[in-house]
């Protein structure tokens, strides 16, 4: 299985800055330590064309140059560095080339040759910033890295297939996605499901195509059951027009243990929630691009013990997915 990081570009925080930079390189050797079925690589960058088909030129053009003002520096929760641009277009960069890998096979697009034909399931160490919106950035989050790589998977599938490609984003940090259900809102090409903490941040929500508020301290059942519902909602609302690549945002911040999260998931509970959706989308035949979204954990070997996890079952629905393959071979 395919996966991409953008950790080598550390921000140059100050002191006491509440992001967990560090949980990326952590989850990285994580990976590489003790899961030889991943191969990780580090991301491209994303170049300005691309992030364009998601975000307003003028933005682009602000955060390459470092002219976006102070407000939008505090929006964003990061101070402006050469750093934190060419991270943010790495993190772009590597849910790109997970959908690409998920969609299409390893080679596509990378000048390798032909293709072996999609890998089904990739992943996006990082990613996951669903608070960008086209025209600014929000909560840590400064390019929108989902709707960039939905974007440019839907123009390639068009290019080689000459065929619409309709996409699914399941947004299941802690959050409410906000940024991508407005950027995405009058486009009935992408449906956007969102499950999130009613009283969380942001405080003003975005209609998604399916929202579900969820109350503080909502434990592993109820959870589950929602999780339950609304898949089977959302696919049944695209039954006529099902999805052919799914982003999931596999966010560990609803666990019990996270300082931002207010909900009371056990660690089992989110490797369920992880089991349940990857399962869905590999019966269905949807391939599935990865990002491990927030996690901002009182310990954060927790966090990285919870997206961990969440890699060591995409590992495993990637080898369901090849199964049938290699039993033929």
């Amino acid at each position: 299985m395919r996966a991409f990081h953008s950790d080598t570009f550390v921000l140059p925080l100050p002191a006491g800055h509440p992001f967990p930079m560090t949980k990326y390189r952590l989850l990285r050797d994580a990976a590489e330590a003790t899961m030889p079925g991943i191969r990780v690589t580090e991301a491209p960058p994303a170049s300005d064309g691309e992030l364009a088909l998601a975000h307003d030129p003028a933005w682009i053009d602000a955060v390459a140059q470092g002219t976006t003002s102070a407000a939008e520096q505090r929006e964003i929760g990061f101070p402006w560095s050469e750093r934190m641009v060419e991270r943010a277009r790495r993190s772009v960069g590597a849910s790109v080339a997970a959908a690409r890998a998920a969609l299409f096979g390893e080679a596509a697009g990378a000048g390798e040759g032909r293709a072996r034909g999609p890998e089904g399931v990739a992943a996006n160490l990082a990613g996951g910033t669903h608070h960008a919106y086209a025209h600014k950035g929000s909560g840590y989050c400064v390019f929108n890295d989902v709707a960039v790589a939905a974007r440019l998977m839907q123009a390639e599938w068009h290019r080689t297939r000459r065929a619409l490609l309709r996409v699914m984003v399941i947004d299941l940090d802690v959050h409410q996605g906000n940024g991508t259900a407005h950027i995405f809102r009058d486009d009935d090409t992408v449906f956007t499901l969102s499950l999130h903490g009613a009283k969380n941040f942001p405080f003003r929500k975005e209609a998604s195509d399916l929202d579900v508020d969820l109350p503080d301290g909502c434990t592993d059942e109820p959870y589950l059951q929602a999780l339950d519902t609304a898949l089977a909602t959302a696919f049944e609302r695209q039954a006529a027009a099902p999805p052919g690549l799914a982003f999931y945002l596999a966010g560990a911040d609803p666990h019990e243990g996270d300082r931002l999260g207010r909900l009371k998931l056990s660690a089992e509970g989110l490797a369920e929630r992880d089991r349940r959706v990857l399962a869905e989308l590999r019966r269905r035949g949807i391939p599935v691009a990865l990002s491990m979204a927030g996690g901002y954990g009182r310990d954060l070997a927790t966090t990285v013990a919870v997206q961990r996890r969440t890699l060591e079952l995409a590992l495993q629905s990637w080898q369901a997915w090849h199964a049938p393959r290699q039993e033929a071979a």
